[in-house]
Formats: C-alpha cells, sequence, structure tokens
C-alpha cells in the first residue's frame, strides 16, 4: 500500500510539474517578441498567414501593434486590442531602438507594475483588467509605462493589449445620440424613428456619424469594421455590444446588438414585452450569459 501511494504521489507531483510548465510556455507564447507600426491603410489583420484566410479585424495607418512571431516567411503574427492574427510584412514597420508612445490597456486582474522588467522587483502599484495606462517602451518581452496618475514601471508584454486611445468624446456622442430614442417602438426590420429593431437601431445611430454598418446583428460582429472586444471590462461609452442566444440566432454569430453607454449598461431595441428602445444591464443574468463581445468603432 505505502508502495503504491508513494508511486502514485510521484505521479501526480510530475503532472503538476508538467501542468505548470504548459502554463508558463503558453504565457510565453503570448507574449511579444517586438513591437511594430501599421504602414498603411485600412490593413486587414487574417486569422492566418493567407490572403485567403478570414479577415479578424482592420487596422488603421499609424497603429502600434504588438508583435507575436516573425517566423513566416512574409507575416507577421501580431496582437493589437486583444487580438491576434497575421498582416503582411508589406505593411508594417518594426520599431528599432524600443521607444515609443502608444496607449494600452491590463488584460488581467491584480497585474503589478514593477519597479524593473523582473518579476523579482518591487511593485510599484497593482492594476485591474482594463486600467488604461500609456506604453512608452519595449524591451524584452516588458512594456515601460505610465500610468493615469504619474506612476511609471514595467508590466511584462502578456499582461498588455496595445489599443486605441479612448475617445470619450466620440463615444459620449453616440450615447447622447442613442439615448434620443428612449422608448421608440420595435419594429422587426425597422430602422428609423418610427421604430427599430436591434441592427436596425445601432445602423441609424452610427449612421450619424458617418459609419455603414448592415443591418444585421451578425453582419456588423463580422463586418471588420472597428476593434473587437472581449471583457466587458474593456468596453467604452459608445462601443458596439453583441449576444448571441442559440435559441434564437438560428446558428448565426449573434443574434442581438446595443450600444454600451457606461456603468454596465447598454442602450438597445428589444423585442420583449415591455421593449422598444430601454436601457439594460450587462450583468443581467440573461445578457452576461450570452454576452459575444463589442465593436470600439469611432
Amino acid at each position: 500500500m505505502m508502495h503504491l501511494t508513494g508511486k502514485a504521489a510521484k505521479v501526480l507531483i510530475l503532472s503538476v510539474l508538467a501542468a505548470l510548465l504548459l502554463a508558463v510556455t503558453a504565457l510565453a507564447a503570448d507574449a511579444a517578441t517586438g513591437v511594430g507600426c501599421i504602414s498603411g491603410s485600412s490593413v486587414r489583420m487574417r486569422s492566418d498567414a493567407s490572403t485567403s484566410s478570414s479577415v479578424v479585424t482592420t487596422l488603421d495607418k499609424g497603429t502600434a501593434v504588438a508583435i507575436l512571431d516573425g517566423s513566416v516567411d512574409g507575416w507577421y503574427r501580431i496582437s493589437y486590442s486583444g487580438n491576434s492574427g497575421f498582416v503582411s510584412a508589406d505593411y508594417l514597420t518594426v520599431d528599432t531602438d524600443g521607444v515609443f508612445t502608444a496607449c494600452g490597456a491590463v488584460n488581467s486582474e491584480d497585474v503589478n507594475v514593477r519597479s524593473s522588467a523582473t518579476t523579482d522587483s518591487a511593485s510599484a502599484a497593482v492594476l485591474s483588467a482594463g486600467t488604461r495606462i500609456t506604453v512608452t517602451g519595449f524591451s524584452a518581452g516588458w512594456y515601460s509605462v505610465t500610468c493615469q496618475y504619474g506612476t511609471t514601471g514595467f508590466i511584462r508584454s502578456d499582461f498588455v493589449d496595445l489599443t486605441s486611445a479612448a475617445d470619450s468624446s466620440s463615444g459620449s456622442q453616440v450615447v447622447s445620440a442613442a439615448k434620443q430614442y428612449l422608448g421608440t417602438r420595435y419594429v422587426y426590420g425597422g430602422s428609423s424613428p418610427s421604430g427599430f429593431d436591434c441592427s436596425g437601431f445601432t445602423m441609424y445611430i452610427y449612421s450619424q456619424f458617418s459609419v455603414s454598418l448592415p443591418h444585421t446583428a451578425t453582419g456588423q460582429w463580422q463586418s471588420g469594421t472597428g476593434t473587437k472586444i472581449y471583457s466587458g471590462s474593456a468596453l467604452q461609452a459608445g462601443d458596439l455590444v453583441f449576444f448571441c442566444d442559440p435559441s434564437r440566432s438560428c446558428g448565426k454569430a449573434c443574434s442581438h446588438a446595443g450600444i454600451y453607454i457606461g456603468g454596465g449598461q447598454f442602450i438597445h431595441a428589444s423585442s420583449s414585452k415591455s421593449g422598444g428602445v430601454v436601457i439594460s444591464s450587462l450583468y443581467d443574468d440573461y445578457y452576461s450569459t450570452y454576452f459575444v463581445g463589442g465593436l470600439h468603432v469611432l
């Protein structure tokens, strides 16, 4: 019995060590090996290193992105705002001096801002997921950063998503425009103030800001417009939000769309009994269960 118990213990220890090794490897795989700048207009980030693969998102000229891998000839695997994929090497300029300025967002809870670029150094601050920071440089897998109230230090690159600047002015304008239609009745297929369905409402509001969206929730989510967001804590006012209830989606990616207004709430055209254009909580059991993600468009 003792022999078997000891053997089982050894197997358990080896299994735990293997799991830890895999976890470390997974983290390392997501760490940046460099930083680059998009050099073309509306550059497509693709799911694979091929012009025939699906488009993950599009990137504007001048966007700073994390380089994850450059081993595929003619392509770089990159990460931006929580999305990863491939861009052609023809449309990306690799940073060579490690000094630049970009916006970033913390992508995990309780992330330490270290006094130097090592996990053994002192922690200058602890940040929550979604916290916005300014990234000022890159070296050996670490970003140098400046926090909101002036704290400076270093964060390991796999805990930061390079992203766009939060444009609170544009987002607030979208929210203000959307709130003008609170109480407007729900009409299936509707896309005007006489009546909206969910995607008709988001399409109509964004058309006022010169953004053209398809008239379906799935079409908007898959349109390639803006930057996809998968964490509710990273949403900004004015972002589109999407949901998928399998009983209503008919096998499509999304069944519902709305506009995030801040504070965990969103405005949308609801087909419920007390529906029309209403404000609901993302933390409602139904919506938190079926949340797909958001799109930062403006």
